[in-house]
């Protein structure tokens, strides 16, 4: 039974979106639940407990990953609604998104001196707030380690995705460009999911963060690398 399930072209994405699937239903029982992250778990579970390899469940899976490029592509859209809220905003949303990148990559600089870290292991977390495409080109050519920054990367996002509202309320931000600005940069995509379900000016702001992060990031990269 098993081999038949997973000799299936799309078992992997089956499993997956099943997973999100269930997580939403548990989001709509209790709000506290985060769906992707159930559907991480969710999907984990399944694949240890029919002993699949990641190989055999990737082979479905990254038919999902096709996606990411034409899903990416769509957070233009609000952005283009809140144009004139740009417009008027430009400076501050630069000034805003600049500091979030400094303040990102000042923190695993920050970590790699209080822990010791080696050069490769600071290189390879540096990238950790911005879009996957992005990070694992910066990580290649810093010398990181490509894997680890991909799953730091998903990390960061699921964890600002689950936090972004406490976070928010906590330090009482209520103005929408600054929320969008501020989940955007420090959570890329996956905290730009959030960022839309708050609002359509956060979410607007937020993939525009995703995008000016990431070309700030490239750009100050190199030089960071070289603080260790």
């Amino acid at each position: 039974m098993n081999s038949v399930l997973t000799d299936s072209m799309f078992f992997g994405a089956v499993i997956s979106v099943l997973g999100y699937l269930i997580g939403i239903y548990c989001r709509k029982k209790i709000s506290v639940l985060n769906p992707l992250l159930i559907a991480i778990v969710l999907t984990i579970v399944v694949i240890k407990a029919l002993d699949i390899d990641y190989e055999t469940y990737n082979s479905g899976a990254k038919y999902i990953s096709y996606l990411l490029t034409p899903a990416t592509v769509c957070l233009a859209i609000p952005l283009y609604r809140q144009i004139n809220v740009l417009k008027s905003h430009a400076k501050e949303v630069f000034i805003g998104i600049l500091a979030g990148v400094i303040a990102s990559m000042g923190s695993i600089l920050l970590m790699a001196y209080l822990f010791s870290l080696t050069h490769e292991q600071y290189v390879t977390l540096l990238p950790k707030s911005i879009t996957t495409a992005i990070g694992m080109g910066v990580s290649e050519e810093l010398g990181g380690i490509q894997t680890i920054t991909i799953a730091v990367i998903i990390i960061t996002g699921v964890f600002g995705n689950i936090i972004a509202e406490g976070v928010l309320k906590i330090f009482r931000i209520k103005e929408p460009v600054a929320k969008g600005l501020a989940i955007g940069t420090a959570s890329h995509a996956i905290g730009t999911a959030k960022a839309l379900e708050i609002g359509e000016t956060e979410g607007a702001m937020s993939s525009l963060a995703v995008a000016v992060a990431g070309l700030m990031t490239v750009a100050t990269a190199s030089f960071f690398a070289s603080l260790l």
